[in-house]
């Protein structure tokens, strides 16, 4: 997918997470019923439209990974193309090797759009806890669980595009 052929609409901004946005994530991130036990605003971009913040979303960092996550688009604001703007500069600021879990195939199917691929739990990437950072498949763990456990349609997924 081509950056290039995005925009956003008039009056709007994609920029860095501040701390004055913590709680707006929140409301963001609880509005569409995410996992919200590991919002660091640190982590965010966010789309402001008119001094309002109308999308997030967040590059985890795990130890030898970077998870996508956190993606929300507020409601009114949907159907125009700021989902795909903010999910293609958090593909091209990411460092490491990039991850995501999503509810369902319908969302499956759009970061499909952006060279992410399912992959099965055991095909996640187990690297050593270095510095304090915790691994991706550990935090996937739980979903796994879920998915198993309760059929919740998690999908894994692994970012293979050339970007």
């Amino acid at each position: 997918m081509n950056q290039s052929n995005l925009s956003l609409p008039s009056g709007c901004m994609l920029r860095k997470a501040t701390s004055g946005d913590q709680w707006s994530i929140r409301l963001l991130v609880f509005s569409a019923k995410l996992d919200p036990t590991q919002l660091n605003w640190q982590q965010f971009w966010v789309v402001e439209c008119n001094r309002n913040l109308v999308a997030c979303g967040q590059l985890r960092n795990f130890s030898g990974a970077q998870e996508l996550g956190s993606l929300v688009v507020a409601s009114p604001w949907r159907g125009r193309g700021l989902g795909t703007l903010l999910t293609q500069h958090l593909i091209n600021t990411a460092t490491q090797p990039l991850y995501l879990e999503c509810l369902g195939e319908r969302l499956a199917k759009f970061y499909n759009r952006f060279d992410f691929v399912p992959i099965s739990f055991e095909d996640l990437p187990e690297f050593p806890n270095t510095r304090g950072k915790s691994s991706l498949k550990g935090k996937f763990r739980f979903s796994q669980l879920a998915k198993r456990l309760f059929r919740v349609p998690v999908v894994f997924m692994e970012h293979r595009g050339n970007s």
